[in-house]
């Protein structure tokens, strides 16, 4: 379970894609940080905001046939990691899809979905998860 606070302090990366770039060397990173670990003291108040891209292409996958009890429901699941069109690379679970044709290559958007909840009457989590690009 994770903490109320925490989670609202999540929202803005997991809800917008919203990681952080260094204004000294240019490195992106997601999640976001508050200083730059190339650049270390350097980068100690220039690094900003930044919009993810949206639009990526799976860098390498597997189907999950065995899962966790929580996840009981979705199983078998495709998850990847997603090489983002500027370079920024995230994990995440491809839904929406056919397992038969998830493959390396596979070109993909983040989109915002529910993800679990706390009981039911506790807090909802929403996050990013993939979709296939129609093409």
């Amino acid at each position: 379970m994770v903490a109320v606070s925490r989670e609202w302090r999540e929202i803005p990366g997991r809800y917008n894609l919203v990681g952080s770039k260094c204004s000294v060397c240019g490195k992106i990173y997601f999640p976001t940080r508050s200083f730059c670990p190339a650049c270390r003291r350097a980068s100690i108040g220039k690094v900003e905001p930044y919009s993810v891209s949206r639009i990526g292409e799976v860098y390498t996958c597997s189907i999950v046939h065995d899962a966790p009890e929580c996840n009981n429901s979705i199983k078998p699941y495709a998850v990847a990691m997603v090489k983002m069109s500027d370079g920024v690379m995230i994990a995440g679970q491809l839904t929406n899809v056919d397992l038969g044709k998830v493959a390396i290559g596979m070109k993909v958007r983040a989109t915002l979905r529910k993800l679990d909840e706390d009981g039911p009457a506790g807090v909802i989590h929403y996050g990013y998860k993939f979709v296939p690009l129609e093409e």
